[in-house]
């Protein structure tokens, strides 16, 4: 699969834009704060509903406007699809897949698959639980639509049951309400416990060897999942911690906590690591990504890399990019010079000054 073209209004800093890509490599140049990753940013929210950086729809549309809009073509086994996506201040975004409006956003998931990877990529591992658990959650939801509704569920239950929380010293009467709340979080939860076992057992199955190679032979990865709770415990435990619950205000218990160790040498890297460590590890879960999605897919990802290379030494560097061969890639950056110092071929080059793009 590849991106034909991308077409912005109102988007960020760009008024209007229009772009055509090559089936390669995209290179985007330019000093920092002139809009490079804001075309990134416009093709994972086109391929995903949201924006990598977690923002708000009215904070991408431009400040005076009330609207914004994108469109995507994308080429995807020799056939053309078209997104169209509608941002708006003050109403749910629309998004159209070939002129036909979609009413959920999981059905917007499988028809492009991508894979980001920015500097904040590179602190998944010394950064706290969620920041891995978003990394489960992002890759799995792009490839399995299960998935992405039970966690939509998941997610909706524990809102609810952390609202009754907080109202139950003031509605008591509903506290019996909690057992249908804990039925659900169990219901829900099972199921992404069970997917999250089975997506470390197959990214095991690729790290391993592109770690290998990126440490020259000399570090063995592997990460292990640590699950909140057993799934066999979850409705067990829901209720020994309800006091706890209770007290404050909070659901302790479930998925929503989980997180994964990785250990290099048989190391924990999060606690014990070097700052070198850690960074290959994450570039080889980034790469990792690639590799699941091809073999789960059958096709090549779309790979965004948003200003990485620039804090990467020059052999990982070069491992990166001999590893993105063939796969079309968009690459923000700052000039050429490591593009030029590892021979690597480039085929489309955009410079970037202050929101308006020309072709090199």
């Amino acid at each position: 699969m590849f991106i034909e073209s991308l077409e912005l209004k109102n988007f960020r800093n760009y008024s209007s834009l229009s772009l055509s890509f090559d089936e390669g490599t995209n290179i985007f140049y330019g000093d920092n704060a002139q809009g490079k990753t804001n075309i990134l940013e416009a093709i994972y929210l086109c391929g995903t509903t949201k924006s990598h950086k977690g923002s708000k729809d009215r904070e991408i549309i431009q400040f005076q406007e009330d609207e914004s809009h994108i469109r995507m073509i994308l080429n995807k086994n020799n056939v053309r699809h078209k997104i169209d996506m509608h941002l708006k201040k003050n109403k749910a975004k629309g998004v159209a897949i070939d002129g036909l409006p979609i009413r959920k956003a999981s059905e917007l998931f499988g028809i492009v698959n991508l894979v980001f990877f920015s500097p904040e990529d590179l602190n998944i591992i010394k950064n706290g639980p969620m920041e891995r658990r978003k990394f489960m959650d992002s890759e799995l939801c792009q490839l399995n639509k299960f998935y992405l509704l039970q966690l939509m569920n998941y997610n909706k239950v524990v809102i609810q049951r952390n609202k009754l929380l907080k109202d139950l010293p003031f509605t008591g009467s509903l506290k019996d309400t909690l057992d249908i709340w804990d039925d659900q979080m169990v219901f829900y939860g099972t199921s992404l416990i069970e997917e999250r076992e089975k997506f470390i057992l197959q990214i095991n199955n690729i790290l391993r060897e592109i770690h290998l190679n990126l440490t020259g032979g000399k570090e063995e990865i592997q990460l292990i999942y640590e699950p909140n709770v057993k799934k066999e415990d979850l409705k067990k435990q829901l209720f020994q911690g309800r006091d706890r619950d209770l007290k404050f205000k909070l659901s302790s218990v479930g998925p929503h906590r989980d997180d994964f160790c990785i250990r290099v040498n048989g190391i924990d890297i999060r606690r014990f690591g070097s700052q070198g460590q850690q960074r290959s590890a994450a570039l080889s879960l980034k790469l990792s990504e690639i590799y699941l999605v091809k073999n789960i897919i059958k096709d090549k990802p779309v790979l965004l890399l948003d200003d990485v290379l620039s804090e990467l030494d020059s052999s990982r560097q070069n491992y990166l990019l001999k590893s993105i061969d063939r796969i079309q890639t968009f690459i923000t950056c700052t000039g050429m010079d490591e593009f030029i110092h590892n021979q690597f071929t480039v085929n489309k080059v955009f410079e970037i000054v202050n929101g308006t793009v020309q072709n090199q």
